[in-house]
């Protein structure tokens, strides 16, 4: 899929407008464009009164001309007769003010109204334009978030705590509120967090998320629920977001058919390949999702107008960002949008056609030469992006880390620990998958699960078993602290793998962002003779922020702290644990720490590369399978031309002389051994 959304109902009055862009897409191989997404007020401009006429001629319009149709529900922005007649579908924040109508997502997932109204027109959408062969996807609402406090959503909350929980003892008991005198005697005392409240209890905050969550994906079910009970039977997606925390994307997941996600990477604010590397972790977190091929629903073909400065695009930058995302699995690459508005909130934001309306602009041929590359490579959709190395990266985690008071409010850094370890493995050429906690491990030969500190139930055992049928398993500081209320682990602690990785964790040290401290070699052995398998690491690596300190019992140390009161403490341990290893990471190492370590246990855990030898600073690989073939993406997000030696293979895209300027693509179909 090729095209992005399109807002057609700004320009009714001017029907010429529709005939030109119809063209200028012809001319761009855009095959797809998204319909509907805020268009509610003017299918439905008074309750109860509908008007489809003018979807329809679009509609009808664009598949005679050979494009398809992704038609959005349109929640996300309801109309003011609505918010009028029904105050009670605007939301109300944590400080218990409720919103008045404007802008966007500031409804209530809770409202029964809200629900019917949607219920109604997605309905009638559905019964409308199910059959239609130019609709080949529902794109269900647009980029889920936010949270409502109102009434009805504390009684929807208090009902969720006790199906959950079933008695206010047991809710108390796994909140710990007998601290500061906190004990409910009911559930009808239960509030949402909020500044002018509760604020402090950790499993109430960690709860609240979780409900939050479960809520949204609730209601967007209900909206494909009325598309399915209309007749649509085409499959349903919603677009995701970069590093968003609201709702647990692994759960929202399995209620839809394809996972698409909007991709707004901050190009040419530092380096290109850093961007490159942050913008592939999210593809893969996406793709991670189902595991299988998804969509990148909306990416700009120029500036933004939102972010801090809006940088344009350099020469061959939309090429690039669409071909990186194709790389990771998708299947579509999409813009918004296809016109720019004449005016509201994003009348400056980046579109495939300007306010000027010619096809001779810079963008314009940047998108016609990216669907020419994506004409080229028709015969990889569908194929799948397999790895054997997995990082953890768990939202239920990440909001308990966000929570946990301690050890440093100023920076835990999750996703940064995460991206160490991704970074480390995508710089040998390997796919990496993303899971979390609740995924199967059994099909890799390497995991990672950096700062782990919730464990969800029975994350320990998954983890002992696939060590010890084989696995190389690698875990880092604050891991295995709480369970899944945020109650501390007693006992010891990584909890219930103290065995595994033959340590038990004593105290964190966090430093300040000007402390460092380092891991080296103990005495003056050198890496080859006291370590024999850990050919090319380093003497010694820099390490900030946090520091544990560990006591082993059969683990190996194969670094320990340079400085301190704890010098000469493990900082870096291997335990061997039925037929495979467990290695634990004592400290917040430099990207040079995960580099060397991964690359000797890569060797340890026998992953073949698609690649032979190092790649050159900032050119990313990655492939995909299908049928009898795969197929090699190198990138160059360096400044400098990279060259290459080729495996045999036909060249898709690329010069023939294997040199890879800046920001150039080379595909390369190989046959699979």
């Amino acid at each position: 899929m090729y095209g992005g959304d399109y807002n057609p109902e700004q320009w009714l009055s001017m029907p010429q407008i529709l005939e030109t862009d119809i063209e200028r897409f012809k001319q761009a191989r855009i095959n797809t464009v998204s319909l509907g997404i805020f268009s509610w007020a003017r299918l439905e401009p008074r309750e109860g009164e509908f008007d489809f006429g003018w979807m329809e001629r679009i509609i009808d319009r664009l598949y005679e001309n050979g494009i398809s149709v992704i038609l959005a529900t349109p929640s996300g922005a309801r109309p003011h007769w609505l918010a009028d007649k029904y105050p009670q579908v605007l939301r109300v924040n944590e400080m218990r003010q409720r919103a008045l109508f404007g802008v966007r997502h500031n409804h209530c997932m809770t409202s029964p109204v809200y629900r019917e109204k949607v219920r109604v027109i997605n309905t009638r959408l559905a019964q409308r334009f199910g059959a239609h062969p130019a609709v080949k996807l529902w794109h269900i609402s647009n980029e889920y978030g936010g949270a409502c406090h109102c009434p009805l959503c504390q009684e929807a909350f208090r009902g969720w705590l006790e199906k959950k929980y079933k008695t206010i003892d047991a809710l108390n008991d796994a909140w710990c509120t007998t601290f500061w005198s906190h004990t409910c005697d009911s559930f009808e005392q239960v509030e949402s967090p909020s500044p002018l409240g509760e604020s402090t209890v950790m499993g109430l905050t960690l709860d609240w998320k979780r409900f939050v969550s479960d809520q949204t994906i609730d209601f967007m079910e209900q909206e494909i629920d009325a598309l399915r009970a209309a007749g649509a039977e085409q499959p349903a997606t919603t677009n995701l977001m970069y590093h968003f925390g609201d709702i647990d994307y692994f759960r929202l997941a399995e209620k839809i058919d394809v996972v698409s996600w909007d991709n707004y990477p901050t190009w040419h604010k530092g380096p290109e390949w850093e961007t490159a590397r942050d913008t592939a972790f999210w593809h893969d977190v996406i793709r991670g999702l189902k595991k299988k091929p998804f969509l990148m629903l909306e990416s700009c073909p120029g500036a933004t107008n939102w972010q801090g400065v809006s940088k344009l695009k350099k020469p061959g930058m939309v090429e690039a960002g669409s071909l990186q995302s194709i790389a990771h699995g998708a299947d579509a690459a999409m813009y918004f949008q296809m016109r720019k508005s004449r005016g509201g909130e994003e009348k400056f934001h980046g579109a495939v056609l300007d306010h000027y309306d010619g096809d001779d602009t810079r963008t314009f041929q940047d998108v016609c030469r990216t669907g020419e590359m994506l004409e080229r490579l028709k015969e990889v959709a569908g194929s799948r992006t397999g790895a054997l190395a997995a990082v953890i990266y768990d939202w239920e985690n990440r909001w308990a880390l966000e929570g946990s008071r301690g050890p440093r409010n100023d920076g835990l850094y999750y996703e940064e620990s995460v991206e160490k370890s991704y970074r480390a493995l995508r710089r040998m050429g390997l796919n990496v998958d993303i899971t979390d906690q609740r995924g199967e491990l059994s099909d890799y030969r390497l995991v990672a699960a950096p700062m782990q500190y919730l464990f969800r139930p029975g994350f320990e055992e998954k983890i002992r078993d696939y060590v010890e049928k084989g696995g190389i398993f690698v875990m880092t500081y604050w891991s295995g602290v709480v369970d899944e209320n945020d109650r501390c682990f007693l006992g010891g602690t990584p909890h219930g793998l103290m065995d595994v990785f033959g340590l038990r964790s004593e105290e964190i040290d966090a430093l300040y962002d000007w402390e460092e401290n380092t891991a080296c070699l103990p005495g003056q052995e050198d890496s080859a003779s006291f370590w024999p398998e850990s050919a090319g690491m380093r003497r010694s690596y820099t390490c900030k922020y946090l520091c544990q300190l560990v006591k082993p019992t059969t683990a190996r140390t194969l670094m320990v702290y340079g400085k301190d009161f704890y010098a000469g403490s493990p900082a870096l341990l291997r335990n061997d644990y039925g037929k495979g290893s467990a290695y634990y990471v004592c400290a917040d190492m430099e990207q040079a720490f995960y580099d060397d370590l991964y690359r000797l246990l890569v060797r340890q855990a026998h992953i073949p590369s698609a690649w032979q030898g190092p790649l050159p600073e900032g050119v990313e690989l990655t492939t995909r399978s299908g049928g009898k073939a795969d197929y090699l993406f190198l990138q160059n997000f360096s400044p400098d031309e990279a060259e290459l030696k080729l495996p045999e293979g036909e060249l898709l895209i690329g010069r023939p002389d294997a040199r890879l300027k800046h920001l150039e693509t080379l595909v390369l179909k190989v046959p699979r051994p």
